[in-house]
């Protein structure tokens, strides 16, 4: 596999809204992020991704872009955009931002076209359609529920939105909008972005048939998976976007991407492939239900473990794939993968421990450096995203309380991770001196960075050393580009694994339960690079690990 130049950095997410305030309306800007550039320095971080900073209506966060060539007053200027780039260049990082091109904002210009002339040059932006007799042309679902078919006021006619309502699907079969786009992000790449992360690429490609499927709910629509199974041809418009844009400038791109087919992944991630690399969502999928969040299996350390493996075999002579615990539209990992009862410093440690050493480029999330937890929300007022309070809905219909719906969508609601970053215990968690555009975590007092910097033994102290170890010269041959080969497999709740280099071998053992084990052991010279313990037991050709002990060793 060719080496790139972003194969040994570690990238880290940033969700402005709620990552520094820096003028007190309660939501973060880019001015917060300049600030804190130091501390994601001292971390050990070299790729930024931002979520969306341009003008939008926000109906899903920014995802409903009304002017992709200007930043949103609530984030800032342009000039504040001009100058993170300019004092992360200064740190030798680079800056990522969103590239959401499957769908735009009800409120961009070009869909205020196509409403006054559906049949316009500007209808045919969007997916337009007859409706049949007073229904929609066919029976998809909204990812965010409901029909993906919104009618135009005053006409029989339909537009397409897989998402919101208020974010309708830009027509990629319409080389004119292929175009804007591709001048749009090159525009981007020219004022110094080092590249995107490209938000729900796979849906750009429909089934130009419109035909109904089989209903997969009481509701009588299908998930619109259905439809992509169907749609044939994403690799044409993906090879044309790579190499009009990113491919000119050597640009880092990490797609989102669902649903693809697995006999094509060579062809997003090779060496010849669409994009750098993709998200590894493989273990986001463990328990999910087609039937709603209220039927959502919990995850078991023997799935978590087996689901990692196959994904890191799958693709070990492809490509890297793009690490993550969580993310902006997921809960909070610890939450997540952890045990009910179990989340503690040494559980959070294992979790880390798997997710730096594993074969890919890491992507850090903010907050989980810290540990940062699920909420427990008091109201689905509390609630501000649109997805979640449609699973809400959905556990009412299937029959659960209004209390017993609160507590299913408050483990799995995206609200988790949108919650505001806990800088300190002071009021707020030190996010913005005004009124948080999203309630703060109950627990921000204990869990916050300015608790943990200073420690030797916190969490974030243990990130830090993590992160050193995987660019350490002596361990990156390994630890970046090294095989991945499993073993212990046979043992419950044992997850470990080698990272052989050229010169080095690292073996990382984690044990994911809350009890002891012992395991046959052959490396009893090995050196101890990593231990969320202070020592760890080796007798007779056995080790013994603690409850959540986790070691990285060169052996």
């Amino acid at each position: 596999m060719k080496k790139q130049w972003w194969h040994d950095k570690v990238a880290y997410q940033i969700y402005p809204k709620s990552f520094k305030d820096t003028n007190g309306d309660g939501i973060g800007d880019l001015r917060g992020i300049i600030n804190k550039l130091d501390y994601l320095k001292d971390l050990g971080i070299d790729i930024i991704w931002l979520s969306p900073v341009y003008c939008s209506p926000f109906v899903d966060q920014g995802y409903d872009i009304s002017d992709y060539y200007n930043i949103d007053p609530r984030f800032g200027t342009m000039d504040d955009m001009d100058e993170l780039l300019a004092e992360a260049k200064k740190r030798n990082m680079y800056i990522v931002m969103d590239l959401v091109v499957n769908h735009c904002s009800d409120q961009h210009e070009w869909f205020q076209k196509a409403l006054k002339d559906p049949d316009g040059e500007y209808g045919q932006y969007f997916y337009i359609r007859e409706g049949k007799g007073d229904q929609p042309p066919c029976n998809w679902r909204s990812y965010f529920g409901g029909s993906a078919w919104e009618r135009i006021p005053g006409t029989n006619k339909y537009y397409l939105h897989l998402f919101a309502k208020e974010q309708p699907d830009l027509n990629w079969e319409n080389e004119k909008v292929r175009q804007e786009i591709y001048k749009m992000v090159n525009w981007w790449l020219d004022k110094g972005l080092a590249g995107f992360r490209i938000d729900a690429i796979i849906n750009i490609k429909k089934d130009l048939r419109f035909e109904d499927f089989p209903p997969d709910r009481d509701d009588g629509l299908c998930s619109p998976s259905k439809m992509l199974e169907c749609a044939d041809g994403i690799g044409t418009f993906l090879k044309e976007l790579r190499d009009n844009t990113f491919r000119k400038y050597d640009a880092f791109t990490v797609a989102e991407l669902f649903d693809y087919k697995e006999e094509e992944l060579r062809n997003y991630i090779g060496e010849d492939g669409y994009f750098s690399t993709i998200f590894d969502f493989s273990t986001h999928l463990i328990g999910a239900s087609e039937k709603g969040w209220f039927d959502r299996k919990p995850v078991t350390p023997n799935e978590y473990r087996d689901v990692i493996f196959r994904s890191k075999l799958k693709t070990e002579n492809i490509g890297f794939l793009a690490n993550i615990i969580e993310n902006h539209d997921e809960p909070r990992g610890v939450s997540f993968y952890i045990p009910e009862g179990e989340c503690n410093d040494k559980s959070k440690k294992m979790l880390a421990t798997i997710h730096i050493m594993l074969k890919g480029i890491p992507f850090i999330y903010q907050g989980q450096e810290i540990g940062m937890t699920n909420n427990e929300f008091e109201s689905i007022d509390e609630i501000d995203d649109i997805g979640t309070k449609n699973e809400y809905q959905v556990a009412l219909k299937a029959g659960y309380s209004p209390k017993e719906a609160l507590k299913i969508i408050s483990k799995y609601s995206r609200d988790n991770a949108r919650t505001p970053f806990h800088w300190d215990d002071s009021e707020n968690a030190g996010f913005t001196t005004g009124k948080p555009w999203l309630v703060v975590n109950k627990n921000y007092k204990e869990i916050n960075v300015k608790s943990q910097i200073n420690d030797e033994n916190s969490l974030l102290s243990y990130y830090k050393k993590l992160i050193r170890l995987r660019k350490d010269e002596e361990y990156k041959d390994a630890i970046v580009h090294g095989k991945f080969n499993p073993i212990y497999t046979e043992y419950d709740n044992v997850l470990a694994f080698y990272r052989k280099g050229e010169s080095k071998t690292v073996l990382i053992i984690a044990n994911y339960q809350n009890k002891e084990v012992t395991l046959p052991f052959s490396h009893q010279n090995s050196k101890v690079l990593i231990n969320n313990y202070n020592n760890f037991k080796v007798d007779n050709g056995m080790i013994m690990l603690e409850p959540y002990q986790t070691l990285v060793l060169d052996v």
